[in-house]
């Protein structure tokens, strides 16, 4: 794109009954808002944050003293509109987005994630949906097209209503590394332990930290259900279980924000840098996901009453029909699982840019051998594959790394799999061979992209991918994420260092 210009506008003309007005008028929304004042003035909390996820899954927002809930209740907060781009200038020097007399939008809490932070028990913190301001020229009062999770609620709500029903619910592995701060310039950071995956003995010596993070974790509504350490110094995997898209999606925000406490505490560096070491296995965020038909929310007993929170944080959903379990097979999933399989597949690559967007996550995928996915393809178990059926009734989606915006990502999903749904896409056969092996006899295998530029040009290429963020917001990631490339590109590094400095032509 050309980045001398300012992103336009899309014009959503908006009348008297604009989103901001309805959602804010909904008679469900008074009655959970007079909740959370209970809530509020039984766990005495003083203070909350008002948070947004931006396009790179960073956590914004502001802070405002609980005496003032139900007034911002009703009205929102204000914010920067380049909040979403984590007010960032891009190479240039300009705010990636939005510049400097861009409008502000308004953050109107979600009242049913209110949860208090069990390490401050003063404070609580709460998830905004980002809109326009009423005073908007173009846009008023509508629903912020660049809020990455405002985006998946409505992209999820249109899928459900699309599919009778059908949903997605989805358990995601978020790997990262404990590490200990560096003692010289020439190291930054240093391993806690040994890279040794399951041993109990490497997972004991992290004990004291993980376990603080199991305590924080119950406490605001993430249901742990087991971990390991895996085979990189300090890398540990704890998982929750798996529900909803928007609620795992706030709960993996909510478990990134946990490591990022307890570090603090620790004193250590909670990395969820994709790859730190090269010849050792990368941090992967694997997304194990299923559509589902039916069932309903129940709240799961994690800690004794009063609920640090609204029931909604600690509610999963049960029960319902697991629509990709075909009951006369073994391990191949049923006709919709297959087309939506089939989607996946077909959009692998112009999601890669959503799934791996950094420039360190082509680390991972080059690094051949070490669990990484390496080619477009499925297979029944298969860890060489971009896509594992793992279960019988739920697939892997093995390319996504730590620093993915689950957000965007499971947008993503969502809109590959209603093509290969309403397209009725056929996915092939699994593939049974090990693709490390395949590839180094040098039988050509499809790709995964394996840099970020080449996953953005896949990406912009994708018309299908590009429909999971809607108006400006491809827009903002691209110059975002060609920014990031360009940096990247006219940094000079140790390698080149390395490999040039004493180099005659």
């Amino acid at each position: 794109m050309n980045q001398t210009t300012t992103l336009q506008k899309p014009h959503i003309a908006q009348g008297p009954d604009s989103d901001f007005r309805r959602i804010r008028a909904d008679p469900a929304r008074a009655e959970l808002v007079r909740q959370v004042r209970a809530k509020i003035d039984l766990l005495k909390v003083d203070y909350i944050y008002f948070q947004y996820v931006s396009i790179t899954g960073r956590v914004m927002g502001k802070a405002c003293p609980a005496r003032h809930w139900e007034q911002i209740a009703q009205k929102g907060v204000q914010t920067f509109m380049g909040g979403v781009t984590n007010v960032f200038p891009d190479r240039q020097g300009r705010l990636i987005g939005f510049p400097a007399n861009a409008h502000e939008v308004i953050a109107l809490p979600d009242p049913e994630t209110f949860c208090q932070l069990p390490w401050n028990k003063r404070m609580a913190r709460v998830f905004c949906t980002l809109f326009y301001m009423e005073e908007d020229p173009v846009n008023p009062g509508a629903f912020f097209d660049v809020d990455c999770r405002g985006n998946l609620k409505r992209i999820d709500a249109q899928f459900r209503a699309d599919h009778d029903g059908l949903h997605m619910r989805v358990g995601c592995e978020p790997e990262m590394l404990w590490l200990k701060k560096g003692t010289t310039p020439d190291t930054p950071y240093e391993g806690t332990t040994k890279p040794y995956a399951y041993h109990i003995e490497q997972f004991e010596q992290l004990a004291e930290v993980w376990l603080r993070v199991y305590e924080y974790a119950i406490a605001m509504g993430l249901d742990i259900i087991q971990g390991d350490h895996e085979d990189a110094p300090g890398q540990v995997e704890l998982n929750f279980t798996f529900d909803d898209a928007l609620r795992t999606s706030d709960r993996l925000t909510t478990y990134r924000q946990i490591c990022a406490q307890v570090a603090r505490e620790f004193g250590l560096i909670a990395c969820f840098m994709t790859k730190p070491y090269m010849g050792m296995s990368a941090n992967g965020c694997h997304h194990n996901l299923s559509l589902w038909r039916g069932g309903k929310g129940e709240v799961a007993d994690l800690v004794p009453s009063p609920l640090p929170g609204m029931d909604q944080v600690f509610t999963y959903s049960r029960g319902g029909k697991n629509e990709f379990r075909d009951e006369r097979e073994v391990w191949k999933p049923a006709e919709i699982g297959r087309h939506a399989l089939g989607g996946m597949l077909e959009h692998l690559s112009g999601m890669t840019a959503i799934a791996c967007s950094t420039v360190n996550s082509y680390r991972r995928l080059n690094d051949t051998g070490l669990w990484a996915p390496l080619a477009i393809n499925w297979g029944l178990q298969n860890r060489s594959c971009a896509v594992r059926v793992s279960s019988p009734d739920r697939f892997e989606y093995r390319p996504c790394d730590s620093m993915v915006n689950p957000y965007l990502m499971q947008a993503a999903l969502y809109k590959a799999m209603d093509d290969g749904l309403k397209n009725r896409i056929d996915p092939g056969e699994p593939e049974e061979r090990n693709l490390v092996e395949v590839m180094r006899s040098g039988e050509a295998v499809r790709r995964i992209p394996m840099n970020l530029a080449d996953a953005l040009d896949a990406l912009a290429a994708d018309q299908v991918v590009r429909s999971a963020m809607p108006g400006r917001m491809y827009e903002v990631y691209e110059w975002y994420k060609r920014d990031e490339w360009d940096r990247f590109i006219w940094e000079a590094s140790d390698w080149d260092v390395k490999t040039y400095l004493d180099c005659l032509p």
